[in-house]
């Protein structure tokens, strides 16, 4: 709760890289994903920010502690969803998730096919546990923005629907979906 008296929404922002983590180099991608949801959202929301290697156990406690102990009703990973040996966020996803929505990965390979022929590679999904929707995004700080341009639109509904907060947007930057009534 803040000074006014608004509880803040949580939102868990979660980048899986070995160098980030260990910082080889700065997280632009996990910043990528703040700077997006600072121009969607007009909510008063707050990230819940970490940086983790590449183990699948680390991801999955880490997605279990943000939306059983945080409460964050949106969690969006980045990196981790290619094939390489060691991209297992969609496993670790799977793996905590109650209920899987593919279709969200679905048009994030879509969309991403018009800029890159090797997006068929890559193995973005979603899925929810809880009130909280788990989203997997590329590692690409230019693929977040382009990939949560073409989903977030449904992500308030969604959330709406698994009895999360309602999240309130600039109509000047994204225009969501929610039915009439």
């Amino acid at each position: 709760m803040d000074l006014d008296g608004i509880q803040s929404v949580k939102i868990g922002i979660i980048t899986v890289s070995d160098r980030a983590s260990k910082g080889v180099y700065e997280d632009l991608s996990g910043k990528a994903i703040i700077d997006t949801l600072k121009d969607y959202l007009i909510t008063k929301w707050e990230p819940i920010y970490q940086v983790i290697p590449d183990e699948q156990y680390l991801i999955e406690s880490t997605i279990k502690q943000m939306a059983d102990k945080e409460k964050c009703s949106l969690i969006v990973t980045t990196g981790g969803t290619g094939p390489a040996l060691r991209d297992v966020t969609p496993e670790a996803t799977e793996a905590v998730c109650d209920k899987m929505m593919p279709g969200f990965g679905e048009l994030m390979r879509q969309v991403s096919l018009q800029y890159v022929p090797t997006a068929i590679l890559s193995r973005q999904t979603a899925g929810i546990r809880g009130n909280s929707l788990i989203v997997n995004l590329p590692g690409k700080p230019k693929s977040i923005r382009e990939c949560l341009d073409a989903v977030f639109p449904a992500i308030p509904y969604c959330i709406d629907l698994i009895e999360g907060p309602f999240l309130e947007t600039n109509p000047d930057k994204i225009s969501v979906f929610r039915p009439k009534g």
